[in-house]
């Protein structure tokens, strides 16, 4: 659970990063934001899951 805590944060920080010089519609930033969605969609499930047991 910690990794993916980590990795969500990493990508927080790329995307506030790119999308502070890139706009919101450049592909780059649109993946770096599918990404993050991604991430924080398998830790909802993980949490879920955990919640459950």
């Amino acid at each position: 659970m910690e990794s993916i805590i980590l990795r969500i944060e990493e990508l927080r920080l790329e995307l506030n990063k790119l999308s502070a010089y890139k706009r919101l519609a450049d592909p780059e930033v649109i993946k770096a934001s599918q990404e993050l969605d991604d991430a924080l969609n398998m830790y909802n499930i993980l949490l879920e899951k955990r919640i459950s047991e």
